[in-house]
């Protein structure tokens, strides 16, 4: 990120708050992903920014482990002030119980605090999605990985319904990523490189449908990629059983699943995705 100026410093570094109504992200709903301004973690996403007329940008939600919360360190505030869990930088105060949304609690930002990614989503099952994230969070051009279930019936499904085959769902990771730096093209190169697409219902040991490859497109463009790519690979003698299917829904993992071998490096050899480059030309 760009150093940060008298004002971003003021506010992010020494705890202040910028004037109500005159941050560049009130009145602001482009899709995408709002990063730290001090240091570029992912934040909040723009599906969990809502109108607050209040003056600063509101969110009712946060990426799984993007920010801490704690008392406010100077006593003519008594709020909940929102950091950057990754920089500490200070975002802004939370609030409970005004009604906004159904979520019932604002995250009221600093525009100063944060800084707007545009980014496209890929929704692609390979098996394990330990491995398949691991992978895509390391990639220049990724802004957020997080893993969960999508493709079944079952509302909410929890990890042990899913690993049993009992709610329809495959295990997916879904990858918010820069279309400027790699385009969704790129993307699915990559994921028909991390795992074997001829394998139907398995990956390796990992047996079930809910280890199936699949694609799930969010508009006809991604799934015209997607059907061209999988012809790229049939052209090379590559038999992919690859299902690509539209977008249903999408249950984000439990907290313990996300970001897994960043958390257990002890255990990375148990994942069974190793890139195997193919000529794709």
């Amino acid at each position: 990120m760009p150093p940060l100026d008298d004002e971003e410093r003021r506010v992010l570094v020494d705890s202040g708050t910028e004037e109500a109504g005159t941050g560049k992200y009130v009145d602001f709903f482009e899709d995408g992903i709002y990063v730290c301004r001090q240091c570029g973690a992912p934040l909040y996403r723009s599906d969990d920014k809502f109108e607050t007329s209040c003056g600063w940008p509101g969110f009712d939600d946060e990426i799984t482990g993007a920010v801490d919360m704690r008392q406010d360190p100077n006593p003519e505030r008594p709020w909940t002030e929102i950091l950057c869990a990754n920089c500490r930088g200070h975002l802004g105060h939370v609030f409970e119980g005004e009604g906004f949304t159904p979520k019932n609690i604002r995250h009221c930002v600093n525009s100063l605090s944060i800084a707007h990614v545009a980014t496209e989503s890929a929704l692609l099952a390979g098996g394990c999605f330990w491995g398949v994230e691991e992978i895509f969070r390391q990639l220049e051009g990724v802004i957020l990985t997080e893993v969960g279930y999508a493709g079944g019936s079952a509302v909410n499904p929890k990890y042990e319904e899913v690993k049993r085959g009992k709610t329809g769902h495959a295990e997916v990771a879904k990858i918010g990523f820069d279309p400027a730096v790699i385009d969704y093209a790129g993307i699915l190169r990559i994921f028909f490189e991390i795992h074997d697409p001829t394998q139907k219902d398995r990956q390796g040991e990992d047996v079930g449908h809910q280890y199936r490859s699949a694609v799930f497109y969010y508009d006809d463009r991604q799934r015209l990629i997607a059907e061209a790519t999988i012809s790229q690979l049939k052209a090379k003698g590559i038999d992919a059983v690859t299902e690509i299917v539209p977008f249903v829904n999408f249950y984000p993992a439990e907290d313990y699943h996300q970001k897994y071998f960043e958390k257990n490096q002890d255990k990375l050899s148990m994942s069974c995705h190793i890139r195997r480059k193919i000529d794709w030309d």
